[in-house]
């Protein structure tokens, strides 16, 4: 006999991001470039050094350490965990479970309506204003009229790749129980929110090594908050959740920060190419972006555009379903050879249709 699903769970679609076969692979916002020798030397180096028949240090003392040098916060309030998706996962474990409720506002990052779900919660959602650019207003009257929990706000913003103002994140910490600010995509543009974790012991700020650190296949997360709600944390986190291979990887990425930058630099700039290609193109509408992708409308249907740029060996993501996404794509930043695939197919797919 098959065991019954829980009932709340029986809707639920899991995340999915497709992967094809393609030369150029631009839909996942991984960074384009791996990190240089020097890395893997030294990564290798620390794994000799491993006592595997160990359990890991539960506590990633030093891995905790390095990311309070890093930021400058108290190490006592970082938290670290198997990608961003898992520290998301223990807050909503500590902080939601059935009868609590989640406020997002879309279009935003799947994740934060799949992983609340997972634990139960209720979901409300609240579309983001033309733009999508919250404002103050809009987001404190959000929160009045749905009393959540907890509120989600990425920031910079997946799939629109814009930051929200840290003005609207001060309003909500205000106004809300707990406010968690998804920084998964800061490094490569706007204004950190963490200045505010000063005077709101109610907000945390999430952040990733998958992208801006090349790292997308260590899966490691942390977040930057308060010293109690760390304790929280603790409470709803597994045995020795963080494997040594992946403490003795962010160790050693954060040795290799001047590298990370340099290939951060290199990122933003084919970001920036591919607004103004974009901009050079009719019927193609690009929206400001401060993450390492970018999302842009065209007149043409938008998954015949997806299918005709495969055909030509170029993934992206199709986005179009989604709430406010009509006609909309998205696309990585990828190398300067990548960049180039991408805008040449999409001007021929372009030229194919006229």
């Amino acid at each position: 006999m098959r065991p019954p699903l829980r009932q709340d769970l029986e809707s639920l679609t899991a995340y999915m991001a497709p992967q094809v076969d393609a030369p150029v692979r631009l839909n996942t916002n991984e960074c384009a470039y791996p990190l240089p020798e020097g890395f893997a030397e030294d990564l290798a180096g620390a794994v000799r050094r491993i006592p595997f028949h160990r359990y890991p240090d539960r506590e990633a003392s030093g891995l905790r350490a390095g990311l309070a040098e890093m930021t400058g916060h108290q190490v006592e309030g970082i938290w670290a965990a198997n990608g961003s998706n898992e520290v998301l996962q223990h807050l909503c474990l500590a902080y939601g479970g059935p009868g609590r409720t989640v406020l997002l506002f879309d279009p935003t990052y799947s994740m934060h309506a799949l992983i609340p779900r997972m634990v139960g919660m209720d979901l409300v959602r609240e579309p983001l204003p033309p733009g999508f650019v919250l404002d103050h207003a809009s987001a404190t009257d959000a929160v009045a009229r749905r009393a959540p929990d907890v509120v989600f706000l990425c920031s910079p913003n997946n799939p629109t790749g814009n930051a929200q103002p840290a003005e609207t994140v001060d309003a909500l910490c205000r106004a809300a129980p707990l406010v968690v600010a998804d920084e998964a995509y800061v490094e490569f543009g706007g204004t950190s929110v963490q200045p505010l974790l000063d005077r709101h012991p109610n907000l945390v700020v999430v952040r990733t090594f998958s992208k801006a650190f090349s790292l997308a296949a260590v899966r490691l997360g942390y977040c930057l908050a308060s010293e109690e709600i760390v304790d929280d944390l603790r409470k709803v986190r597994l045995p020795y959740h963080l494997s040594s291979l992946t403490q003795e990887a962010g160790r050693v990425a954060l040795r290799h920060l001047p590298e990370a930058r340099t290939v951060l630099a290199a990122i933003v700039d084919q970001r920036d190419r591919i607004l103004d290609g974009l901009a050079a193109m009719p019927g193609v509408e690009a929206f400001p972006s401060a993450a390492n992708f970018v999302l842009f409308r065209t007149a043409a249907h938008a998954p015949t555009v997806w299918k005709d740029l495969l055909a030509r060996g170029v993934l992206i993501r199709d986005v179009s379903s989604g709430p406010g996404l009509e006609g909309c794509l998205r696309v990585t930043a990828g190398t300067p050879e990548e960049t180039g695939a991408f805008l040449d197919a999409l001007r021929e797919t372009r030229e194919g249709s006229r």
